[in-house]
C-alpha cells in the first residue's frame, strides 16, 4: 500500500493500515512529517480537533483538553510526535526526501507511483537528468494536502476533474471532507486536505478531527478493497 504525502491524514491511514497487517509505505516530499500538525494555526503550535477525534486522541495517548463541547485542543510537536510514532510502531515505512512524479497506470487503474529524490527538482535543468523509478501498489492514497498531486496527475490526462479547494467555512469543512474521503478513480483514494482540493468542499483552517477521522476512513475503504481483491484472487485459483 502506497500513501503519497505524509501528514496526519497520511499518517492515520498508515497506522490504521499497518495495525491491519498490510504493509505500508508512505512516500513524503520533505525531510519531516507531520505537515501542519505541528504547527496548527497562525503558528500557535496548538491544534483544535471536533468531536469524535477526540477519542482518537484518547487512543493515540496525546494529551488534550476540553475546550468546550465538542471542541478540544492538544499542543501541536506533541501530538503530531505521537502521530508519527504510532504509525511507525505499527509498521509503517518511511520514504522522506522523495517527491511524487507522477502516477502509474494500466488496466485504466491507479497501479502505482513514479519517484524521484526531492533535491532533483531544485537542481538546474542542465544537471536534472536523474530518471524516475515507480513503486507498483494495489491501491494508493493521495494524502498531499492542498495540493492533491496524485489527483493532478489524473486530471492532466482528462480522467477526473478537479474542482479545487472551497473557501474556508470551519462548521462544516471537516464533516465534509471525511464524507468525500473515498476512492475517486480505480485504484486511488483522496483522503485529508487533497478532499478539498478534488471536490471543491471548504477548506478548514486550523482544525484537525477532520485529518484524523478522514485517514481512518480511507484506511478502512483501503482494506475493504483489498479484501475483495484478495477474495476475487482465491476464486480465479479455485
Amino acid at each position: 500500500m502506497l500513501i503519497v504525502g505524509g501528514g496526519p491524514s497520511g499518517l492515520m491511514a498508515a497506522r490504521e493500515l499497518s495495525l491491519a497487517g498490510y504493509k505500508v509505505l508512505i512516500v513524503e516530499a520533505n525531510n519531516y512529517l507531520g505537515g501542519g500538525f505541528w504547527i496548527g494555526g497562525y503558528l500557535m503550535n496548538k491544534l483544535t480537533f471536533r468531536a469524535p477525534a477526540n477519542k482518537i486522541l484518547e487512543e493515540l495517548n496525546i494529551p488534550h483538553k476540553k475546550f468546550k463541547e465538542g471542541l478540544y485542543v492538544a499542543d501541536g510537536p506533541h501530538a503530531c510526535s505521537k502521530l508519527i510514532a504510532a504509525a511507525c510502531e505499527a509498521g509503517a515505512r518511511i520514504l522522506n526526501m522523495t517527491k511524487f512524479d507522477d502516477v502509474v497506470l494500466r488496466n485504466e487503474r491507479v497501479e502505482g507511483t513514479v519517484i524521484n529524490w526531492t533535491p532533483v527538482s531544485a537542481l538546474p535543468r542542465a544537471i536534472t537528468c536523474v530518471d524516475p523509478i515507480s513503486l507498483e501498489s494495489k491501491i494508493v492514497m493521495d494524502a498531499t494536502g492542498h495540493e492533491a498531486w496524485v489527483v493532478k496527475a489524473l486530471e492532466t490526462r482528462g480522467l477526473v476533474e478537479i474542482k479545487g479547494m472551497g473557501a474556508m467555512h470551519v462548521e462544516v469543512s471537516e464533516d465534509a471532507i471525511v464524507e468525500h474521503t473515498g476512492e475517486v478513480y480505480p485504484g486511488l483514494i483522496v483522503t485529508g486536505m487533497s478532499v478539498s482540493t478534488t471536490y471543491g468542499v471548504p477548506r478548514m483552517g486550523p482544525t484537525f478531527g477532520g485529518m484524523l477521522v478522514s485517514g481512518r476512513k480511507a484506511a478502512q475503504i483501503a482494506i475493504e478493497m483489498l479484501a475483495k481483491t484478495e477474495k476475487q484472487a482465491k476464486i480465479k485459483v479455485a
